[in-house]
């Protein structure tokens, strides 16, 4: 990841290529970890999608942020 500079918050996406868009216990784990990492520098994770055939699953809409 890279961040420009003076950014002061991120949207994260990646894709699921098997075709569910349900985040796996280990995607959970890994925003949860961003998350906390960008706070020290103080950066916002606004949101984190997943994406797999035409869909897409958002971790803000589901509370998880």
């Amino acid at each position: 990841m890279r961040l420009s500079v003076n950014a002061v918050a991120v949207i994260i996406a990646h894709n699921h290529p098997s075709g569910g868009i349900e985040p796996s216990i280990s995607d959970r784990k890994l925003t949860r970890t961003i998350q906390e990492t960008l706070a020290l520098i103080d950066v916002k994770l606004l949101d984190h999608f997943v994406v797999a055939n035409n869909e897409i699953c958002s971790f803000a809409r589901r509370g998880w942020l």
